[in-house]
């Protein structure tokens, strides 16, 4: 925060399992802190279907309903949409833009496979007891965590208190199991028996009752989505409604949950003849799997640079939303597609500390072992009447931009936001509220928290794969810090 300003003004948040973020089944905190045994007494599904023995659900936590209209607008309206996929030699990178903007951007590379959404058939390693988690090794090298409240009991056992996880699992014994987030640094992947298939607008859950739909719809669609999911929701499955399924047919919801259903009997017959380490499911690729949870008709285009994906993705939206076929085309110009774009020169500057604003205030971006840190200055912006005045319209331009940058860089975990500090508390609800606006198009969950009296907001965002800097920056080998000195080799 600039000295001045300090001085003047006194002081200064669908894929399988929780794959579509927002629906209702929510869950709480920022992604890393495990479900305690209380959590899965108190929220976690009991195998057979709904919740066991009249046990509340997580849906109960918050309020049913869908979004307002003014935040529907914010999700479904803004500037056109477009999506590049840039095929290389060492990675796919897939790029979401707004006009010219990047706001999102994915990648994968040849050497570095995500495994979420993948099931598993692992081996108990150990169980902690004080930990409430089991360790399981599911192939992959590091072994995944398994937390109690993702523990898949037995009806046999919840004639009481849910059995301690020593009690359940045991070293050697063989479980079916799902990841749910990429191992990152030192922790291994995070694992839950509640097994669950994402499909373009549904996610089927196997041995569960629940009902869920997507609360980024209005409480109108929800209730017309509600219909027509009571007539075809198969016995034994739970499913919940993607955001994707706004103005859905019965017929195209009706594909989609057969689809799911051949999928679910498909994985549960190679569960029965496999053998203990054996992948039993895998999610789609990187490009295939963007399409079903993004793409959708707020997208005018869909480029890529390579014939045979683009005929891959042609088959793939032909079967699931034939509408959206003709959208698709391939970049012919001599020019790599980012840079086409200018993709690439708005990846190195995602990856620098300071974010300039049009009106000359910027932003300071920096992460830390614990947290994300943003720092919103005032710069070179002095306004023109009132220094409280040049605060609220330099937080206000300062909060889209926030929100772009959690999208596009994939921020995860706990993140702190200096906003310049306003002393009239009208002002401080009102720059929330336009956070919170821009935030509701992430479909990444994350979680707000009021502004403090200092400016700061304190915000969890779920942490499911490497972000934007762990994929173009190398360890530094003298200070153990970040450095991205050969940023030009990686974006090829």
């Amino acid at each position: 925060m600039d000295e001045a300003v300090a001085a003047g003004s006194a002081e200064r948040t669908e894929t399988a399992t929780d794959v579509d973020d927002d629906t209702d089944d929510d869950t709480d905190g920022d992604g890393d802190a495990p479900p305690t045994r209380l959590q899965a007494r108190s929220g976690r599904r009991a195998p057979g279907g709904g919740p066991g023995r009249g046990i509340r659900t997580r849906l109960a936590r918050r309020p049913l309903g869908g979004v307002s209209e003014e935040t529907r607008r914010a999700i479904t309206e803004g500037p056109p949409r477009r999506m590049l996929v840039s095929v290389g030699g060492e990675r796919t990178q897939i790029a979401v833009l707004e006009e010219r903007t990047l706001v999102e951007h994915y990648v994968t590379h040849r050497h570095d496979t995500s495994y979420v959404g993948n099931i598993y058939l692992g081996r108990v390693q150990n169980v902690l007891p004080g930990m409430e988690a089991a360790f399981i090794d599911i192939g992959k090298g590091r072994n995944g965590v398994l937390y109690a409240g993702e523990v898949n009991y037995d009806e046999a056992d919840l004639d009481g208190d849910l059995p301690r996880i020593e009690q359940t699992l045991k070293a050697g014994q063989s479980v079916l199991v799902q990841v749910t987030k990429d191992p990152m640094g030192t922790k291994g992947a995070r694992l839950t028996q509640h097994l669950s298939i994402a499909g373009r607008y549904c996610v089927l859950a196997p041995g569960d009752g629940m009902l869920g739909i997507s609360r980024k719809l209005t409480d109108e669609e929800r209730e017309r989505l509600r219909g027509i999911l009571k007539a075809i929701k198969p016995e034994a499955y739970g499913l919940i409604v993607r955001t994707a399924a706004e103005g859905a047919t019965k017929e195209q919801l009706e594909a989609d949950v057969a689809r799911l259903v051949r999928i679910w009997e498909q994985v549960r017959a190679r569960a029965d003849e496999a053998k203990t380490l054996d992948t039993i499911y895998t999610e789609p690729d990187l490009v295939i799997r963007v399409i079903r949870d993004v793409f959708g008709p707020e997208y005018s285009q869909l480029v890529v640079d390579s014939e045979e994906l683009a005929g891959q993705v042609r088959d793939y939206l032909a079967d699931v939303s034939p509408e959206f076929v003709d959208r698709v085309g391939v970049h012919t110009g001599d020019d790599r597609i980012f840079d086409a774009y200018e993709v690439t020169n708005q990846i190195r500057r995602a990856l620098e500390k300071k974010v300039w604003l049009r009106s000359g205030g910027y932003l300071i971006v920096e992460k830390t072992e614990a947290m994300w840190v943003i720092d919103v200055n005032t710069g070179k912006f002095v306004g023109e009447r009132n220094l409280e005045e040049t605060v609220l319209r330099n937080n206000i331009e300062a909060a889209p931009e926030i929100a772009r940058q959690l999208r596009l860089r994939d921020m995860g975990g706990i993140i702190v936001i200096d906003f310049v500090d306003m002393l009239v508390p009208a002002n401080r609800d009102e720059v929330l509220k336009r956070f919170r606006r821009e935030l509701a198009r992430d479909k990444t969950k994350s979680r707000v928290m009021e502004i403090s009296k200092l400016g700061l907001v304190q915000m969890t965002r779920k942490n499911v794969s490497q972000g934007l800097q762990e994929s173009f920056t190398t360890k530094c080998d003298v200070c153990e810090g970040r450095g991205s000195q050969i940023i030009d080799d990686l974006l090829v």
